[in-house]
């Protein structure tokens, strides 16, 4: 572990002011002197028993030391030769590459390397159990939706539309706006919306994948929490060791799960929740007396 590791570090409060905090040294180790050994990417088809679509997804990864970083990409988006590539690439040449995945997942490995989420302050592990495809989806649901802090009845944003989370935000009595830059229809066919930025005001929370760092969204969302104050939740397979530096700028909690994913495996599982305790007790005052 990097001596960074060992005491706090000041984070960035944007995508960019994070970078330079990288390059400059501020978590430790020089990333122009650590590099890629293995890149690889995932594909997984999947459709859940009992569910009547599926979806597939494509994750690209870099190792770097014990660490690995991902960022989820359009499945086809990204050819063999971008993944072969990054293999003995230094970490600060590929924070400047040209594809706005790979320089995600490089600085995901970075900061997996410096900040393993078993050692990161703030992070408090969470099992998942083994079970199907199904099973384990649903309890990561739950995980991620536990970091709401909002009161019954409050309107959730949910960026990056997962059937298992719209779930599980109604089991605790909360309405959703699904929003995904596919569209079409979730599972229990309601529409699904293409312009998160435009439900913003009209929500009371917002629940995020990392996939909107991979896809260039994830910045508005997080001045525009920052600005007025919404809860901001990140579910984070993309970006997992990312996400968690902009707790307090915007960020309220992140549901970190870095490689490999539940749905590779039936057996049991981590993942890493982290909150910022300001946001939290500020947001539970404000939707508290909302509901009043």
């Amino acid at each position: 572990m990097s001596p960074a590791a060992d005491g706090p570090c000041t984070d960035g409060t944007s995508y960019d002011d994070l970078v330079a905090r990288v390059l400059a040294g501020a978590y430790g180790p020089d990333p122009a002197g650590l590099r890629i050994s293995v890149a690889f990417s995932t594909r997984q088809a999947v459709r859940h028993a009992g569910r009547s679509g599926g979806y597939r997804n494509e994750v690209l990864s870099l190792r770097l030391g014990a660490a690995v970083g991902s960022c989820a990409v359009e499945p086809g988006a990204l050819t063999d030769a971008a993944v072969e590539a990054c293999v003995g690439a230094d970490i600060a040449g590929l924070l400047a590459h040209e594809l706005l995945p790979v320089r995600i997942a490089a600085l995901d490995a970075y900061l997996m390397h410096v900040l393993p989420h078993e050692a990161a302050p703030g992070a408090r592990p969470f099992p998942l159990p083994a079970g199907s495809s199904l099973e384990k989806s649903r309890a990561r649901a739950r995980a991620v939706v536990e970091l709401l802090d909002v009161a019954p009845g409050a309107r959730v944003l949910v960026v990056g539309v997962v059937n298992s989370l719209l779930e599980a935000l109604r089991e605790r009595g909360l309405t959703y706006v699904p929003c995904d830059l596919k569209g079409g229809t979730t599972e229990w066919d309601e529409p699904v919306a293409t312009d998160a930025l435009a439900e913003l005001d009209r929500c009371d929370a917002v629940l995020a994948s990392g996939m909107t760092l991979g896809n260039g969204t994830f910045e508005a969302l997080r001045a525009h929490a920052a600005a007025h104050g919404t809860p901001l939740v990140m579910f984070a397979q993309t970006g997992s060791a990312v996400l968690p530096r902009f707790l307090g700028a915007g960020v309220s909690a992140v549901c970190a799960e870095p490689y490999p994913f539940f749905w590779l495996d039936g057996g049991p599982g981590t993942v890493h929740r982290y909150r910022d305790a300001g946001t939290a007790a500020a947001s539970g005052r404000r939707t508290a007396g909302a509901a009043a």
